[in-house]
């Protein structure tokens, strides 16, 4: 089979190439599937460039979500048999015609959705959920400010956003960014900096309830300065590159809480409440009532292209390889 291999760390995600590699049989509690799409997200460039906190060993193949067919299955396995549509979190090895993934990390493909969406779907509106339903509590009617909106878990949360009942506002860096954040359905788009006193007159003078932040840097500083008191600031990430600091007089003062989110890791600590996530998420897709954007295919030849458009902020939702 084709796939696209990392035999050494590199910062310009030069060091990955196209390979012919030996198809593995799946062990016990394993699947072997065909894939047919998978995502791309920024975790898979920063394990090429050795800065994410899981480093798998090299030579290893990026691309931590997928979908596609069951081809075969590994002794024990019950939930799935050949033939089967599937999607699920990989941690590495998406980028290549076929990939061996644990039974435990696969599931059933929502009805109606077709191999892209599903590959754009998992981890990104997972990450949401975990952050607006399980870490902030968000309630019908509270003000929602969603950060670096246009990216796929910033589109995601102003898409549960305004499922949840939200007052959504949405931050993007470019015009046709927040045109589409507009059509999308946000109540008010703004520039990804300067948005401070937008969102103020936005909320009478109060902040927003809960900040949804997967930008870090100088957005999480004047997010500081527009939450409301209890507000809830999120913090997805820090694609600005710039992990920001706070003191701590800020959060007591303005009676807000700062709060972490790792939704993969908060399904491993609570397993149940893990599954009921996943449950909900695919129940929302089912319903039509969240829908996946996929800005963008490509091949797996053009897989460093995919990634290098996400790295330069090119992407509307997310951008799909297909082997």
């Amino acid at each position: 089979m084709k796939a696209l291999v990392c035999r050494a760390i590199s910062e310009d995600i030069s060091t990955v190439r196209v390979e012919d590699l030996p198809v593995r049989e799946p062990g016990p509690g394993e699947v072997r599937l065909r894939i047919r799409a998978a995502s791309v997200n920024f975790p898979d460039i920063l394990m090429i460039q050795g800065k994410y906190q899981h480093k798998p060993p090299l030579p290893f193949t990026p691309g931590m979500e997928g979908a596609g067919e069951v081809v075969a299955v590994g002794e024990g396995v019950t939930r799935f048999r050949a033939g089967d549509r599937v999607v699920g979190g990989l941690r590495t090895g998406g980028f290549a015609e076929e990939a061996v993934a644990a039974e435990s990390a696969l599931r059933a493909i929502p009805k109606g959705m077709d191999f892209s969406a599903a590959a754009a779907f998992p981890a990104a509106y997972l990450t949401a959920y975990v952050a607006l339903v399980r870490r902030a509590a968000i309630e019908t009617g509270e003000t929602l400010l969603v950060h670096g909106a246009a990216g796929g878990v910033g589109l995601a949360a102003v898409d549960l956003g305004l499922a949840f009942g939200a007052r959504v506002i949405a931050t993007a860096s470019s015009e046709e960014k927040r045109a589409f954040l507009a059509a999308r359905g946000a109540h008010l788009v703004l520039p990804s900096t300067g948005f401070r006193e937008a969102v103020k007159d936005f909320t009478g003078g109060l902040g927003a309830d809960v900040i949804y932040d997967p930008v870090g840097g100088d957005v999480f500083d004047e997010s500081v300065r527009c939450i409301a008191f209890d507000g809830r600031l999120l913090v997805i990430g820090f694609t600005s590159g710039r992990i920001p600091e706070i003191s701590v007089n800020m959060p007591l003062i303005k009676g807000f809480s700062v709060v972490g989110v790792r939704a993969g890791e908060y399904g491993r600590r609570f397993p149940a409440r893990g599954r009921e996530n996943l449950e909900a998420i695919d129940q929302l897709a089912e319903e039509g009532i969240i829908r996946p954007h996929v800005f963008a295919t490509f091949p797996l030849e053009r897989a460093v292209e995919a990634m290098r458009m996400l790295q330069e902020r090119k992407v509307i939702g997310k951008v799909v390889v297909t082997p």
